[in-house]
């Protein structure tokens, strides 16, 4: 193959390679269309039951599913400080889904965030939308409550102090005698010390009937071999107690034990799921059956407790996280799908997998928009103080611009009629009899040689002016009357006489000089004060906001930066009026330098002319 065809080849291949690649845009454009113009960032979030992820062939329901945001997988600076811009839609691209942020850092970059899955398929995949990025109008959505399913009583995800005993459900219950927060496996935990118990107080979601159905989950990491209750709810002989004897897991209702076999090792996380319905109970470990008991619920409606039996005694040492019971009977599938989605280990992130970044059409466009509406959002912050520094600069911007542009259109048409009348006076200052003349009209039309369209161009040149007041000085010296009016005779021009028309000239510059610099003080105005009112207005605001903060003793980020930010923007207004016009008064400097240097040169070239033309006799 020669080189002209195989660089046609080559050609052909990189133009269909394209236009596949526009035809698989386009494609999948109309299979997943954007939920929201609003929202200009999006993600694929996959949930892989099948064999390419962890392979769960029963079916599991509905799950609050938990997605583990990082630098790696979700960008922050592109989202807002709380994750309040987060939304997530189903694969219709239409039904919004219920979601509620367990711990959101922006300084680590680090987030937990609950989505509510309403059916992960089993050995299929199942496919969720996360959007993020506007920045404007997107109120925070969390709806914790609506994140579990309607068989959920409680959820305990001791996230932080101020959350570690309440209950992240509709129930809205909270436990009682809540020490210490501890590590976590998702965000913070529960310190169990096995001094005392944590007190779920009875509730009528809480109740259980005879026979009837009962799910308890939770993480568990205990810090040596452990021994004790982690949970019991007991009446008289009724009871139902999870627990570890020698480390082993074991499940106890109403005297009847069974036990896990595997102890739980020290220092590791462990998933705990005890089911219970009809006449069976089963207990879960990591998401395995570890243990299987022929007993069923018994008829109980008093206080849970949780770390130690309900005497207070038998504690265990360790830490506790996401504690929940259900109503219902969770399958093994469940408690699978719950433990490996949960969990660190390789499994998690094949099961739950979020995609590459997807931009909306609108990009560019939401790009700019993004930066218009954080000035936007900046400026709600500023003080009274700072709105009277930027109203100050704004003003000092709009009669400087004003001046610069006049200037601009002014020094264009004195250079147009410089240029005219230059290339006239070449003309006539080889034979400048043409203008010895006492007529004011013919000095004016340098001898008759302009039209009179010429010369209403020419009269806005100063190198015009101060070539007028120049020849109307020599005309008056030169030309002496003879007694008669009508006798006139011309004479040369003597040291003094040239002295005196050039001073004469001297002073038609200065006044051109002078207008020619009319106003330009408010551009320095301008670069001068416009960076020391932006620099008033930043520290007035800094001082402002350390003083809130002082009074209210809220010493956090987000009570710092907003205020910080609104007042910087005032320097930022003081920058914006004086490098503008640091620029604009260097540029007509120069220029007007330019036409200053040209008229005299003039002045000189004028004088040596006249001088030789205009002997002394």
């Amino acid at each position: 193959m020669t080189r002209p065809s195989r660089r046609y080849l080559i050609l052909a291949l990189l133009s269909l390679s394209c236009l596949l690649g526009q035809l698989r845009g386009e494609e999948h454009a109309e299979k997943h269309p954007w939920w929201d113009a609003k929202w200009p960032n999006r993600k694929k979030l996959v949930i892989d039951t099948g064999a390419q992820g962890v392979a769960i062939g029963a079916p599991i329901g509905s799950a609050a599913v938990l997605l583990r945001l990082h630098d790696g997988n979700f960008n922050f600076l592109g989202s807002r400080e709380d994750g309040g811009d987060l939304r997530f839609v189903t694969d219709d691209n239409k039904t919004v889904l219920p979601h509620h942020v367990e711990k959101w850092d922006g300084l680590l970059n680090e987030a937990y965030v609950w989505v509510k899955a309403p059916e992960v398929k089993s050995s299929g995949i199942t496919t969720l939308w996360m959007y993020s990025g506007n920045l404007t109008d997107a109120a925070p959505a969390e709806d914790a409550k609506a994140t579990f399913d309607e068989d959920t009583v409680a959820v305990f995800h001791f996230g932080s102090s101020a959350s570690l005993g309440k209950d992240a459900s509709a129930s809205a219950l909270a436990l009682q005698g809540v020490g210490a927060a501890g590590p976590g496996s998702i965000g913070g935990g529960h310190r169990l010390t096995s001094q005392a118990a944590l007190t779920l107080p009875a509730a009528a979601p809480l109740a259980w009937t005879e026979g009837g159905s009962f799910s308890f989950s939770a993480w568990f990491k205990p810090t040596a071999t452990v021994e004790g209750v982690l949970f019991q709810r007991k009446e008289g002989t009724k009871s139902l107690t999870i627990g570890f004897s020698t480390g082993v897991p074991y499940l106890e209702i109403s005297g009847q034990r069974a036990s896990a076999g595997q102890p739980a090792a020290p220092g590791v996380w462990q998933h705990l799921t005890v089911s219970v319905s009809g006449g069976n109970a089963n207990f879960y470990v990591n998401g395995k059956k570890a243990a299987t008991l022929a007993a069923g619920l018994p008829a109980l409606a008093g206080d849970m407790f949780f770390g130690a039996d309900s005497t207070g005694a038998k504690g265990v040492l360790g830490d506790l996280d996401e504690v929940r019971l259900s109503k219902n009977a969770r399958s093994e599938a469940w408690s699978m799908f719950e433990a490996a989605s949960q969990g660190i280990s390789a499994e998690a992130g094949k099961l739950i997998s979020l995609g590459q970044d997807e931009l909306s059409e609108h990009e560019e466009e939401g790009e700019l928009m993004k930066h218009v509406s954080l000035l936007v959002d900046i400026s709600k912050d500023l003080t009274v103080d700072g709105w009277v520094v930027i109203v100050c600069c704004t003003v000092l911007a709009i009669v400087g611009m004003g001046i610069a542009l006049n200037k601009f259109l002014y020094l264009n048409t004195i250079e147009k009629a410089t240029a005219e009348f230059l290339k006239r006076w070449e003309k006539i200052s080889s034979d400048l009899t043409a203008i010895d003349s006492e007529d004011d009209k013919s000095i004016q039309n340098m001898g008759g040689t302009l039209s009179a369209k010429t010369l209403r161009m020419m009269k806005q040149s100063p190198l015009y002016h101060i070539y007028h007041l120049g020849v109307v000085e020599i005309s008056r010296r030169v030309t002496v009357s003879q007694g008669d009016a009508r006798s006139k005779e011309t004479k040369g021009l003597s040291g003094r006489s040239i002295q005196a028309v050039k001073a004469t000239m001297h002073s038609g510059l200065v006044r051109e000089v002078q207008k020619l610099n009319s106003n330009l003080v408010f551009l320095t105005i301008g670069i001068a004060g416009g960076p020391y009112l932006g620099l008033l207005g930043t520290v007035i605001g800094v001082m402002i906001t350390f003083a809130v903060i002082a009074k209210s003793g809220q010493v956090e980020v987000n009570s710092i930066a907003p205020g910080i930010a609104g007042a910087l923007l005032a320097t930022v207004a003081g920058l914006a009026v004086a490098i503008p016009c640091l620029f604009i008064y260097s540029y007509l400097s120069a220029r007007i330098k330019n036409v200053v240097t040209n008229m005299e040169t003039f002045i000189d070239e004028f004088i040596t002319k006249m001088a030789e033309h205009h002997k002394e006799v």
